[in-house]
This record gives structure tokens, C-alpha cells and sequence, in this order.
């Protein structure tokens, strides 16, 4: 059990880490084509220019762009499909797919189904001799692979479709978009209505919360790091009624741990099973034995509160349970 913990905690800062030195590095990425994203500065949407989005049935040939700018042509819908992001391959089988996906990374692990798929290698840097017997007609990748990455890999001849969801309303498109591809436009549908209907069964819970009231949240998923503005998680406090203490910073960030003290948050929220790889510890354990966190309000009234970290972290079909969860921690009384 230890032992699976630190590999999530890897796991986890490693998907930070990636997404840090990709805002560091403040390349401009291209404009968005599809006006209907909702994406934070500097996000892109993959954007069709064949089929309507209204259509559940995919017209082929479909020419669609991903994150990096790259134009896709499917001539017709890929039968062979490899994932090397968690929140792809969760959103793949969300939409029926399983019998096409014929690899996922070693970090794949839901649903149960997801398991028993071939290994393709990091999130990071897949191994490229197992992508290519993979032969997928499709690589979907996530926020952690680089760009430099994702040009090694296509110079193979290998086809990555990329995608950075900044946003809730970006992993919902993510989905359609996937749906799009593949044909599967109705079960994906039906994921994203879903998703819909828990936001707005948060949005409606809270939404008489004044502004007054709203209490003050701080997020820690690994030891030190926490989130600002643009990104899905920051997003996610506020639609839950919250005010995130972090959120005059951008991205992922290390924390001050004095700033944290003077904010002073009614609410800590952690990613359960988090084991810090040097001290052992778990995040929680870390979190509350801080030195002047015991005269933190979260922490002196037991508002210390764990959430499942890969609802919190995989910007796939199951961000929404996070968000349900979430809201449920910061205001059991008016969530349930």
C-alpha cells in the first residue's frame, strides 16, 4: 500500500512539475479555432471543420486540430487507439472504446478494464518501441507530455493527438471531441450530460452563499504545491462556493507556508493517499503538523478534509465527481 502511494504521489508531482515548466517556458501557443471553448489564456481546443457539433453521427473525411495546431485528417473513424494519459484512456472507455484501445501508459488504472491493456511506457516519454507495435492508428496524450516530446514521437511517423484541458468546460469538449473522432458522438453524449448535471447540481447548492459567507479554501494535492488562477482546480474551489487562497498566483505553485498562515482558510483540502517520497509521511499528516498551522481555522476546528486525488487530478469523465466531492467537503450542510 505504502509503496502504491508514493508511486500516486510520483505520479502527481510529476503532472505538476510538467505543467509548471510548461507555463514557465511561456511559449505562445496558436489561437483557438473553436469559439465555444472556455479554456483560461493560453489554452487551446482541438477545433473540427467537418462535421457539426449537433451531429451524432461523424462524417468522414474529418479534419480536427488538436492543442499543439496540428490539423488531423481521419478518413474514417480509428479502429487501433493508444492513450498515455490517465484522463484520455479514462474518457475512452467512458465512451465504449475499450475493445479499440490497444495500449495506455503504466499509469493507467481506471476503470479495472484499463489494467489489463499493454503498456506503452511515462505519461512523459512513452517507450517508443512499444508505441509503435502498438500500432495505433491514434496516440492521445494529456498536459504532461511536452511539446519537444510530442514532435519525437510524430517524427516516427506516429500519430499523438494532444490535448490541454485548462478548464472543466475544456475536459467536457475534450470528450465531444474524442466522441467526434471516433464516432461515438452519442456515448459521449451521454458522459458529458452527466458531467452537466453535477455541475449544476453544485451550482445550485451553493449558489445562495454570499459573498460574505463564502469560505476561504486551500488546496494541497502534493507536499508543498498547490494551485492558482487558470487552471481546472481553481475553477473547481470556485464553483463550489469557495475562495481560494492561492488564487492571486497562476498555476502550480510551491506554497509559502507563512502566506498560508496570515490567509488563514476555514477549509484545507488534500489528495488522499499522498505519501511525501523523503519524510514518509502522509500529506495530511504533513499538513497539520506544520509549524503555526495549528492556529489555522481549518485546522483548529478538524476542517482538514481528504479527497480522492485522481478524480482531483485526471481532467477526465470523472472531474465532476471531484467537484462533487470538493463542494461536499467545504459545504456538507448545502451539498449532498
Amino acid at each position: 500500500m505504502k509503496r502504491n502511494s508514493v508511486k500516486k504521489a510520483l505520479i502527481l508531482t510529476l503532472a505538476l512539475v510538467t505543467a509548471i515548466s510548461l507555463a514557465a517556458c511561456g511559449k505562445k501557443e496558436t489561437e483557438m479555432s473553436d469559439p465555444s471553448k472556455l479554456g483560461g489564456e493560453g489554452t487551446k481546443a482541438p477545433a473540427a471543420t467537418s462535421a457539426p457539433a449537433a451531429a451524432k453521427k461523424t462524417v468522414y473525411p474529418l479534419k480536427i486540430k488538436d492543442a499543439t495546431g496540428k490539423e488531423f485528417t481521419f478518413d474514417k473513424a480509428p479502429e487501433r487507439i493508444a492513450s498515455v494519459s490517465p484522463a484520455e484512456t479514462e474518457a475512452l472507455f467512458a465512451i465504449g472504446l475499450e475493445a479499440n484501445i490497444v495500449g495506455v501508459s503504466d499509469f493507467d488504472d481506471y476503470p479495472e478494464a484499463a489494467k489489463t491493456k499493454p503498456k506503452l511506457g511515462s505519461i512523459t516519454k512513452p517507450n517508443q518501441e512499444a508505441v509503435i507495435a502498438a500500432n495505433a492508428n491514434v496516440l492521445f496524450t494529456g498536459v504532461s507530455m511536452k511539446p519537444d516530446t510530442v514532435e519525437k514521437l510524430r517524427a516516427l511517423n506516429i500519430n499523438v493527438f494532444k490535448v490541454e484541458p485548462k478548464t472543466l468546460d475544456d475536459a467536457i469538449a475534450n470528450i465531444q471531441t474524442y466522441g467526434l473522432i471516433t464516432d461515438h458522438q452519442e456515448q459521449a453524449e451521454k458522459v458529458v450530460a452527466k458531467m452537466k448535471s453535477d455541475r449544476q447540481k453544485v451550482v445550485n447548492a451553493v449558489k445562495d452563499v454570499k459573498q460574505e459567507n463564502k469560505k476561504k479554501v486551500y488546496i494541497e494535492f502534493a507536499p508543498g504545491w498547490t494551485v492558482g488562477s487558470g487552471e481546472y482546480m481553481d475553477e473547481l474551489i470556485k464553483l463550489s462556493g469557495g475562495i481560494n487562497v492561492a488564487g492571486d498566483g497562476k498555476g502550480w505553485y510551491q506554497i509559502s507556508e507563512e502566506k498560508i498562515i496570515q490567509q488563514n482558510p476555514g477549509v484545507i483540502l488534500f489528495a488522499n493517499g499522498v505519501v511525501d517520497s523523503k519524510s514518509k509521511k502522509p500529506l495530511d499528516e504533513i499538513i497539520r503538523t506544520r509549524s503555526g498551522w495549528d492556529a489555522i481555522d481549518a485546522v483548529k476546528n478538524k476542517q482538514v478534509i481528504g479527497l480522492d486525488q485522481n478524480m482531483l487530478s485526471r481532467p477526465g469523465p470523472r472531474l465532476t465527481d471531484g467537484l462533487l466531492e470538493m463542494a461536499k467537503g467545504i459545504y456538507p450542510e448545502l451539498v449532498k
